[in-house]
């Protein structure tokens, strides 16, 4: 397989999370069983897979000048990751506050902080300075004008873009214009087409002409192809003990593998393979295996 060289413009956080069998409805208060502070952030989390994978990862992206953006850092040159395009702000590091019930199922709040300021100047000039350069990526924690400019950038060079449109908002027609793949789960599906992925139909009228890729949970993921074909991927029954992070693992091992030369349902197909790992430990860039373990998993 070809070097594969992967940009990821977007957000780096601090995790602050809370494990409860049960969580709190309005008003209640509740003992949970444990709390964990850990390395997140979608872009981060994406970044961090695909270097894990054994990508040639660049971070593009901006960090508070405290403890928390220290640490993360610090996990970027752990992790083998090129932090030369990561500025440093005032502005606080960016934090997302996680509840995990007994099920493994999650609820997040995210404070984006400094990852609102980067600058569309930066993102393009990151993007130029990357020598071969094959895939940029992008998700919605940071601003879209952003993400837009370093996929004109991308496009001019002839890199491949993927959006994966999460946390959800409105995409503006120009990044989906310029998007060469768009990977929503069910909740993002559903808010961008209208309706839940739950017929054959439904899923070939999505984004006819572009590729896709909806992630399915328990049920693994489906490649929907420029001309409409469904292409299932099944994913291994396995005992979930924290989803959070999932959706970035798919991608990031996604990105690696597309870009080291395997076809679509191949790529697909390994994404799930580690993404459905992930779920059985707990945490999100700590639950994702290191390139020992997913050479295993081939």
């Amino acid at each position: 397989m070809r070097p594969a060289v992967i940009a990821v413009v977007g957000s780096a956080m601090m995790d602050l999370t809370a494990y409860a069998d049960l969580l709190p409805e309005a008003g209640q208060t509740l003992a949970g069983q444990l709390f964990t502070t850990g390395f997140g952030g979608k872009g981060a989390n994406q970044a961090v897979m695909a270097a894990r994978c054994g990508a040639e990862v660049h971070f593009i992206g901006k960090i508070g000048n405290d403890v928390f953006g220290t640490a993360i850092a610090d996990n970027f040159v752990n992790t083998g990751i090129n932090s030369k395009f990561v500025d440093r702000s005032e502005t606080p590091t960016g934090v997302a506050h996680i509840w995990v019930d007994g099920a493994g199922e999650n609820r997040i709040i995210i404070i984006p902080g400094a990852n609102h300021e980067i600058e569309v100047s930066h993102a393009v000039e990151a993007i130029n300075a990357i020598a071969d350069l094959q895939i940029v990526l992008a998700q919605c924690e940071i601003k879209q004008e952003v993400t837009i400019a370093a996929f004109k950038a991308a496009r001019s060079r002839g890199c491949i873009t993927i959006l994966n449109p999460a946390p959800y908002q409105h995409l503006w027609a120009e990044l989906l214009d310029l998007t060469d793949w768009l990977i929503p789960n069910e909740t993002e599906f559903r808010e961008i087409q209208g309706s839940l992925p739950s017929d054959d139909d439904i899923l070939k009228s999505f984004r006819a002409g572009k590729s896709s890729i909806v992630t399915l949970g328990v049920d693994g993921a489906v490649y929907i192809t420029p001309q409409g074909k469904l292409h299932r991927v099944s994913a291994a029954k396995v005992s979930a003990v924290d989803t959070t992070g999932a959706g970035d693992c798919f991608v990031g091992s996604f990105a690696y593998a597309l870009a080291s030369g395997k076809d679509p349902i191949e790529a697909m197909s390994f994404g799930v393979k580690i993404a459905s790992l992930s779920v059985t430990r707990k945490g999100a860039q700590s639950s994702y295996p290191d390139q020992a373990e997913i050479a295993t998993l081939s």
